[in-house]
């Protein structure tokens, strides 16, 4: 259709100027067009388990989006207190207008597993917790368990998303968190990531891709997100260094993080200061804006794509640009000025 447009141009014009110059241009609009299309996210034919989603909120289910837009097939890890719910939740349809992608389609889950990541086997887990009621009908949700029952079910996959995070002293100043709180956020929201990598790594292709998801609390002071979170995202980051390079040369698997901004979601809640935490961005990033968790699920889908083949051991700020500021412009010392 280009070329054809280009034939009746060329033949009203008057001089080989002009015909070299509307020549360039259509060339160049093809050229463009083409690029897009070659550049577009395709995930088809990639099966992507992801840990962490256990409702319509957050970045886990956002990324489940963005990935089966893109092609992927989904595979989901819910933690296993709450997999009755969401699974009811699902079959009920309460979700049904979250799960709408942009083609029409309703977001499916090829199958939905009971995790907790705090456990590697099941001899990691405490008896109180087999007993406990909402455990004792579960099995196999260890994340050995897990990922030997994906390769039964599955054979292998190219993506991994780990979307966990817990503190159960979360609310507390780092001065007043146990020892047994911190080690809980530690094991929870770094050390999980470690264990999901070690078990899925092997059933894994050459060439896939594992992401987790971090916060700038990792490296500056963030009061009031405390009980041991920030210890467990700056230990995240720098897991995923080395993560990168071991998972690398042993699978050929990338391994990178998001630095994801404050959002306003079920699990954010718990820290309690979430909204102060959201106004405070909004007011001294670059972009003024609200960020939308649709924002961090784009960038992860570029990051788990072959677009990405070269990006590995790399933290990706996606925050409106926050994270670049040293200063806060809404500060109560410019007001005197």
């Amino acid at each position: 259709m280009l070329f054809k447009r280009f034939k009746v141009l060329e033949l009203h014009q008057d001089s080989l100027y002009t015909r070299i110059k509307i020549k360039t241009i259509l060339i160049s609009r093809a050229s463009a067009m083409m690029a897009f299309i070659m550049l577009g996210i395709d995930l088809k034919g990639k099966k992507a388990f992801i840990a962490g989603v256990g409702d319509d909120h957050g970045f886990g289910w956002a990324i489940a989006k963005a990935l089966a837009e893109a092609g992927a097939e989904i595979i989901v890890g819910t933690w296993a207190p709450i997999v009755d719910i969401f699974t009811m939740s699902l079959k009920r349809g309460k979700f049904d207008a979250s799960r709408k992608l942009k083609d029409g389609r309703l977001l499916e889950f090829a199958k939905v597993y009971p995790i907790d990541a705090v456990f590697d086997k099941m001899e990691d887990v405490p008896q109180h917790i087999k007993e406990n009621k909402r455990y004792a009908e579960l099995s196999g949700y260890t994340v050995s368990e897990v990922a030997a029952q994906v390769s039964k079910d599955f054979g292998y996959i190219d993506i991994l998303i780990h979307s966990l995070a817990n503190a159960p002293e979360v609310t507390k100043n780092l001065l007043d968190t146990s020892r047994q709180g911190y080690l809980a956020a530690l094991s929870s929201s770094s050390y999980s990531f470690i264990s999901l990598l070690a078990h899925f790594g092997p059933i894994m292709s050459r060439g896939g891709a594992a992401l987790s998801l971090t916060y700038i609390a990792s490296e500056r002071v963030i009061p009031g997100y405390g009980g041991g979170m920030s210890s467990s995202k700056a230990a995240l980051e720098s897991d995923t260094r080395t993560l990168a390079w071991e998972a690398g040369r042993k699978w050929l698997i990338r391994v990178n993080a998001i630095s994801a901004g404050p959002l306003k979601s079920r699990a954010a809640k718990a820290i309690g200061l979430i909204d102060d935490m959201i106004a405070y961005s909004k007011a001294n990033a670059p972009l003024t804006k609200d960020l939308e968790a649709e924002e961090i699920a784009n960038a992860a889908a570029f990051l788990v794509s072959p677009l990405a083949s070269a990006i590995t051991g790399e933290i990706l700020y996606v925050d409106n640009g926050m994270h670049a500021m040293g200063l806060a412009v809404d500060s109560q010392v410019f007001k005197k000025m």
